[in-house]
């Protein structure tokens, strides 16, 4: 690593934004640059940081809220204030994060009581078109997943698109029958199945059959 640097930006009321900069030959096997390693970099601000915010490279954010001084704490997908555990639309976009929901996707329905939620969510799967009339453009996907609520956010329990309780009692038999005896399937349409393929002879393998007259 070569030229390393830190240089304030665009300073504003509330947040500090910062570039780092470096070369580094790593995509140059043959310069002998095969490791990684940490370095430090060093900026200088006109005034004090006070209760500003710190944005590294544009993506990554540090606050001073919740860190012991003089240390900052990096913030999470969720921003430095994640939202409490509960039955909350803030909370449920929580639970999509946490199974890796695709973009764009849209909550059909939910069951929660605060310390259990069902969630039922779709998502587009049709080109980007203004007309409804398409079939195409109104294609969707789903799925339903469980979950646990935890101190650091709801944890997914198991996926399922079957009715009832089975697919999560199975997994977790303390999960409350108030929340799933009333689900419906999921609609194959939105949520399809494909049976494995069936087993093909062996190559090579013959079969004869004989018959005794």
């Amino acid at each position: 690593m070569r030229k390393l640097k830190a240089v304030l930006t665009d300073p504003t009321a509330d947040l500090v934004w910062v570039q780092v900069t470096f070369t580094s030959p790593s995509d140059d096997r043959a310069s002998g640059c095969t490791k990684e390693g940490t370095a430090t970099a060093k900026v200088r601000l006109p005034e004090p940081l006070g209760d500003r915010d710190v944005i590294v490279d544009h993506y990554t954010r540090f606050t001073a809220d919740g860190a012991k001084p003089p240390g900052l704490r990096v913030c999470g997908k969720l921003g430095c204030t994640p939202p409490a555990t509960g039955c909350t639309a803030d909370s449920y976009d929580q639970a999509l994060m946490a199974v890796d929901a695709p973009e764009h996707t849209y909550r059909d329905s939910e069951k929660c009581d605060g310390k259990w939620l069902v969630l039922d969510f779709s998502w587009r799967t049709g080109p980007a078109c203004g007309d409804s009339t398409d079939p195409a453009c109104s294609s969707r996907l789903g799925d339903r997943w469980y979950f646990r609520a935890k101190k650091s956010g709801w944890k997914p329990i198991v996926e399922g698109a079957a009715g009832g309780c089975r697919d999560v009692q199975r997994k977790e038999p303390a999960f409350p029958a108030s929340l799933c005896a009333s689900l419906a399937p999921l609609s194959p349409s939105l949520h399809p199945s494909f049976p494995p393929p069936s087993a093909s002879p062996t190559a090579g393998v013959r079969s004869t059959a004989t018959t005794t007259p």
